[in-house]
């Protein structure tokens, strides 16, 4: 799904602030995810963007509250096909901390805020205190990690 909203561009970094002189617009999708934004402009690989896509898939299992209504999925037999909703989300929460430590400290930070937190790196750099334009590069460094420890190629 596309939502397209006009932006302002200054600096390098799209917000809302009012344009300055000789500012310009760009029409920002807000649908889709910094990481997709990234990989739209080639500014990461295929194999770094499957390693994110994941560890968000995970995430966002492992967040998943309880069920609390009845599961129409159920057998009538009493066999299952897959996993209690519960179990899953115990399972993708292990999967999702054993890559954050896999991708390790310094690295995870600047990985979890964009990828599963959904922030854009101008927003990430700033809330770490980091120079512009930092992020992308330690970005990259996580995300091939993150694809090492998946067994990506």
């Amino acid at each position: 799904m596309r939502e397209l909203v006009e932006r302002n561009f200054i600096d390098g970094v799209v917000g809302d602030a009012p344009a300055a002189k000789g500012g310009r617009r760009v029409t920002v999708n807000q649908a889709e995810s910094p990481l997709a934004w990234l990989r739209a402009r080639g500014l990461v690989d295929a194999r770094q963007f499957e390693a994110g896509e994941r560890l968000r898939a995970d995430y966002e299992r492992a967040a998943i509250a309880p069920r609390v209504t009845m599961s129409w999925s159920a057998r009538v037999d009493g066999g299952s096909d897959a996993l209690d909703p519960t179990l899953a989300q115990i399972a993708a929460k292990r999967r999702f901390d054993a890559a954050i430590a896999a991708v390790g400290k310094g690295l995870s930070d600047v990985l979890w805020r964009v990828v599963c937190a959904g922030e854009g790196l101008p927003v990430a750099e700033k809330a770490l205190g980091w120079p512009q334009r930092a992020g992308r590069l330690v970005l990259t460094l996580a995300l091939d990690r993150l694809a090492d420890f998946y067994g990506l190629r």
